[in-house]
């Protein structure tokens, strides 16, 4: 998404690189499939425990990126950063920085998961198609197939923890005046299912879907070009003995993550306008302290960039990008450093 979330988002690629690359030292160090296993599922546990953290460190700038996202153009409460924080702060209290984190942290695992093992199959199938065309077996990924195997597991993952991504979003946008409250994310899902039915917990699906080839497919891409072209050009010194540092991954990170969410973030704007819609009361939630009962209407993908552009303009589909680039450096500097 990439999100997405996902991802995000399991920590962004920094996280799902260091996973795949210890992974690979497992498997060429530890000859027993058993150990090599284990090997993977305690960085697997390491990359949760880590994404748990710097996602709470981050919670708050998450809740008002989404906020943003979703807040109506008539009634705005806050414009920047830290007057929205501040807003949150004296409305609900310290509580209300972290709406919707406990969701967010629960996706951590299954997504980095999916989205790991997706990646390392997606990876081994292309590879052997392009090294079978090309009649090279020494031939490597080129970073348009690092694109497709990243954006292949991006969308796996996605897809398979987006009901909980759509709960976390109301979750998040849920105040004290909303008209019915979902006490957590069990209750919301059920409370989904009863009232619109199963296709519910999949709308912004395919926003989703599209975002995460621009988001997730670059951050492989840039991510993993930039540490080849550092380990070869050695430039300013940054390479020893052909290994990267923690700070200079960390930077190729930020840099991967940088371009793709900013080519993606339109989607994801437009991904959680569509999760409101259905909600029962959703229009009061959206517009601010329950001052419109209005239904919200969106039909679709296009009708949502539609209505956003001709009502608020273009700028409305970069609502939330400070933010969310803010937290993403961290989330990226924290997950590095914890793993």
């Amino acid at each position: 998404m990439a999100s997405e979330d996902v991802k995000a988002s399991e920590s962004a690629v920094t996280t799902i690189v260091n996973l795949a690359e210890e992974a690979k030292l497992a498997r060429e160090g530890v000859k027993a499939p058993s150990h090599a296993i284990i090997s993977i599922c305690k960085s697997l546990v390491a990359g949760g425990v880590a994404g748990g953290v710097s996602r709470t460190a981050v919670a708050p700038l998450e809740r008002l990126k989404i906020l943003l996202q979703v807040q109506n153009p008539h009634n705005i409460k806050y414009n920047g950063t830290i007057q929205g924080l501040k807003y949150i702060w004296r409305t609900e209290g310290f509580r209300g920085l972290f709406k919707g984190n406990g969701t967010n942290c629960a996706r951590i695992v299954p997504n980095s998961a999916v989205k790991f093992f997706s990646y390392e199959q997606a990876s081994k199938g292309i590879l052997y198609l392009y090294q079978q065309q090309t009649g090279n077996e020494d031939a490597q990924l080129s970073p348009l197939l690092r694109l497709g195997a990243g954006a292949c597991a991006g969308i796996i993952a996605m897809s398979a923890t987006y009901p909980m991504d759509l709960v976390r979003g109301r979750l998040t946008v849920q105040n004290d005046k909303s008209p019915y409250q979902y006490r957590g994310m069990f209750h919301a899902l059920s409370t989904v299912l009863r009232q619109e039915g199963p296709r519910a917990l999949y709308k912004g699906w395919l926003p989703s879907v599209i975002g995460v080839v621009p988001y997730v497919g670059l951050n492989f891409a840039v991510y993993e070009s930039l540490k080849d072209w550092l380990v070869k050009a050695r430039p300013f010194g940054l390479v020893e003995d052909s290994e990267l540092s923690v700070t200079t991954r960390l930077a190729c990170g930020a840099a991967a993550g940088t371009i793709g969410q900013t080519v993606a973030y339109p989607l994801d704007v437009i991904r959680r306008r569509m999760q409101m819609v259905g909600w029962k009361g959703a229009g009061s939630v959206v517009t601010g302290d329950g001052r419109s009962k209005a239904p919200l209407e969106y039909n679709g993908m296009i009708d949502t960039f539609r209505k956003t552009v001709r009502h608020e303009g273009f700028g409305a589909l970069y609502k939330g990008l400070v933010p969310n680039s803010v937290k993403d450096w961290l989330v990226g500097s924290g997950a590095t450093y914890l793993l």
